[in-house]
């Protein structure tokens, strides 16, 4: 989907990692929530309380999922599943713009 419908976003940006990384909240009428957001380059460790699917839209980026060591590398066009409550490393090269899917 490239385009989000019928919905409201959150002015206030939320900015991590001294403005590194930075998205939007888009809130949608059934209640759900995704947020659309940039990462520089550099190497991050987020946190979930819900599972997400973190789509990426453009740009590359080598993830380190829950239980592994390894860095799987993700790119435009491609997403991948984190569990609720765990925490994940990515390490971004290039500027990266990403949808963050919250699942309830």
């Amino acid at each position: 989907m490239s385009k989000l419908e019928n919905v409201s976003v959150i002015k206030k940006a939320n900015t991590y990692f001294d403005g590194q990384v930075t998205s939007r909240t888009v809130e949608f009428a059934d209640g759900s929530t995704k947020s659309l957001g940039i990462m520089m380059p550099g190497e991050y460790e987020f946190g979930t309380g819900l599972a997400e699917i973190m789509e990426i839209l453009a740009g590359d980026l080598l993830v380190s999922l829950p239980g592994s060591d390894e860095f799987v590398a993700y790119t435009g066009g491609q997403s991948f599943d984190v569990p609720a409550n765990e925490k994940f490393q990515v390490k971004v090269s290039v500027l990266t713009d990403y949808c963050c899917h919250y699942i309830k």
